[in-house]
């Protein structure tokens, strides 16, 4: 039975983070767990943050390769081969947002639905800490009580190690070692990150992005910041990308569960809390 669930609810992931291209989308699906935990899990708030980020983050980079690559203007055949290549690359980092958005919905809601129930940690190759985390942050959801900020950090971090070493990892390694274009591929390892909540001076500068450690290390800061300005703003500030659309921040549950209908009708299912 569990699996089950558990299964119906990555399938319904999946559809609501879209296609790869659906950036947007999955920030909305983002915000409706940061919501719906009622500002106790701020992992999927920054999530919603990356994902907006990288939406102008692509357009940039396709447009520098686009430059970059009038270098082999005389070989057309040349040029197209390396644009192509550009594209395949930033489209595997799309598929690694699309599928951290996907499994990070079927895991909340999960142990939402679960809870501490012996069959939900049985044969899934969960951490125990999140689980724990997660649980601890739906009890607390439930009976009103305090989260505390140790809390909210300790669930974001065991969320972030989780997406790291079963998500991202593999499939960040896949994707540098099979982009050849030399000079893209230095400026990709080095990318310069600035959330919207950042604020002057507070950007992530990488020195290699394809570093499992360096990533965390600026995941880890990226979350102390946020509880720096205050998750009011950061959450206000998803409007400063300007890719979400109006109609979302004038009512996001309803946004939200307009998209939720349309993909439980697709699935023809309903998956409701126990």
């Amino acid at each position: 039975m569990a699996l089950e669930v558990y299964e119906k609810l990555r399938k319904k992931g999946y559809l609501l983070a879209g296609e790869l291209n659906d950036l947007a989308q999955r920030a909305s699906v983002y915000y409706h767990m940061y919501e719906d935990s009622g500002g106790r899990n701020v992992f999927p708030l920054i999530a919603a943050h990356g994902a907006l980020w990288a939406s102008g983050y692509f357009r940039k980079g396709m447009l520098t390769g686009n430059i970059l690559s009038l270098q082999f203007c005389a070989s057309k055949g040349l040029r197209q081969e390396k644009l192509a290549s550009l594209n395949l690359f930033a489209d595997r980092f799309r598929d690694i947002n699309r599928k951290v958005c996907a499994e990070a919905y079927a895991l909340y809601y999960y142990t939402k639905i679960y809870r501490a129930a012996p069959e939900s940690r049985a044969g899934f190759g969960f951490s125990p800490a999140l689980i724990d985390a997660l649980v601890a942050c739906h009890h607390s959801y439930e009976s009103r009580s305090a989260f505390s900020k140790d809390r909210r950090w300790n669930l974001f971090h065991e969320f972030f190690l989780w997406e790291q070493e079963n998500i991202v990892v593999p499939l960040v390694e896949a994707a540098y070692q099979s982009f050849h274009w030399p000079v893209i591929k230095y400026l990709a390892l080095r990318p310069r990150i600035d959330f919207a909540y950042f604020g002057c001076g507070n950007c992530l500068r990488f020195k290699d992005f394809s570093s499992k450690d360096e990533r965390i290390e600026k995941g880890m800061k990226a979350y102390m910041r946020a509880e720096e300005v205050g998750l009011t703003w950061v959450a206000e500030s998803l409007k400063r990308y300007g890719v979400l659309p109006k109609v979302f921040f004038k009512d996001t549950v309803s946004y939200y569960g307009n998209l939720e209908r349309c993909c439980e009708a697709r699935l023809g299912i309903t998956i409701q809390p126990i």
